[in-house]
């Protein structure tokens, strides 16, 4: 049994939690998974309390139907993948690899739905979850820059934040924040990476989500393993690269 007043929250001691899991709903909007946020991912932060809660989320996904389960497990990505961890120093995937396996086996059933064809937002947010729950660094998170359509990211010569735009408003790097309500005076465009000489995570992504049927995505992620060009300076650079570089631990 888990003694919940000898672990803590962003807010003290976690002795509310138990009742707080207990009350857990499938339904998104209900207020209690707000509580269950703010005290176990403050701001991305996680604390003692968090990874203790893991297997409470796993029991809730594993007892709804997979398409009503994205809650628990966005909330426990969320919680894996944070880099903002407690003093202890504690690893959730050595503390808590059976939760961790279990969540990842229903995010794998959850990502099955076929109602997910027409929903790219939850998709997204559901692979990126799986690749939380697989231990991937950064992209867990950070592959939802995909629903922005967006990644701000600096320079790596000379540190200019640029916009790397890709989607509705076009395929270039700009420095004007404005973007979406002008023509910036200044846009670069970025140049893809061919599908057929991706490696690795990109590969993997760009496959998956072609046989899950969501083309466009698969285009835009071309775009995020790709390369820009700073309009600043105009030195080229690595997006992939400067997402890591950015988010990283």
């Amino acid at each position: 049994m888990t003694d919940w007043s000898r672990l803590n929250h962003a807010y003290g001691t976690a002795q509310d939690i138990p009742s707080l899991l207990d009350a857990m709903s499938p339904d998104p909007q209900d207020a209690g998974w707000d509580a269950l946020w703010s005290r176990l991912c403050h701001q991305g932060t996680v604390y003692s309390a968090s990874y203790a809660a893991l297997p409470a989320f796993a029991d809730a996904a594993r007892r709804w139907p997979a398409t009503e389960r994205r809650a628990p497990l966005y909330l426990a990505g969320a919680i894996v993948a944070s880099i903002d961890r407690p003093d202890s120093g504690e690893d959730p995937y050595l503390s808590h690899p059976a939760a961790i396996a279990e969540l990842r086996g229903l995010t794998e059933e959850a990502l099955q739905d076929p109602g997910l064809t027409g929903d790219p937002l939850n998709y997204v947010q559901l692979l990126g979850t799986l690749l939380s729950f697989e231990g991937v660094e950064v992209w867990g998170e950070q592959i939802d820059g995909l629903n922005g359509e967006e990644y701000e990211l600096p320079c790596p010569a000379c540190e200019t934040e640029n916009f790397v735009v890709f989607g509705e408003h076009g395929y270039f790097s700009t420095t004007d924040g404005m973007y979406m309500r002008h023509a910036p005076a200044k846009q670069l465009p970025l140049r893809p990476q061919d599908p057929s000489v991706m490696q690795g995570l990109a590969r993997r992504l760009h496959a998956r989500m072609v046989a899950d049927g969501h083309p466009d995505l698969a285009h835009k992620l071309t775009y995020v393993f790709g390369r820009a060009q700073c309009a600043d300076c105009g030195v080229p650079f690595s997006v992939e690269e400067a997402v890591v570089t950015r988010w990283g631990a």
